[in-house]
């Protein structure tokens, strides 16, 4: 499925060619962090199916809990999340935020990860099977 998207302002856009089934929610304590909310929701793409259109993100790195670095972006202007990926030769996959994707919804979640750490106030999610992380 072609997908395509943008920041919040409008500076940063992309396109990707997305598998629907690629769809997630991840219930880790740096999403909850930085997404300022309960959990994030994103599409895993290949970073060959990735295309940045316009703009140059700010891109922050950490340790994640699973101990691996992820590069974090965001817009510099208006500072929406754009999307993680692995640092150095770790770039194969882009985990793009789904609400910056234009036709999010036509994507419901088929996944959930790190639901240890999922806040116990959630409903369940239909069609989004739990991962045991």
């Amino acid at each position: 499925m072609k997908i395509d998207g943008s920041c919040h302002c409008g500076f940063i856009t992309c396109e990707a060619e997305a598998d629907p089934e690629r769809t997630a929610i991840c219930h880790c304590t740096d999403c909850q962090t930085l997404s300022g909310t309960a959990f994030r929701t994103m599409i895993v793409v290949p970073s060959t199916n990735f295309k940045l259109l316009s703009g140059s993100p700010k891109t922050y790195v950490k340790t994640g809990d699973s101990g691996r670095p992820r590069a974090q972006t965001f817009c510099p202007e208006c500072g929406s999340p754009l999307y993680a990926t692995g640092v150095g030769d770790d770039t194969k996959f882009f985990n793009i935020r789904l609400g910056t994707v234009r036709q999010r919804a036509q994507l419901p979640p088929k996944v959930q990860f790190w639901c240890r750490s999922a806040q116990p106030w959630l409903p369940e999610i239909d069609g989004a099977r739990r991962e045991t992380q």
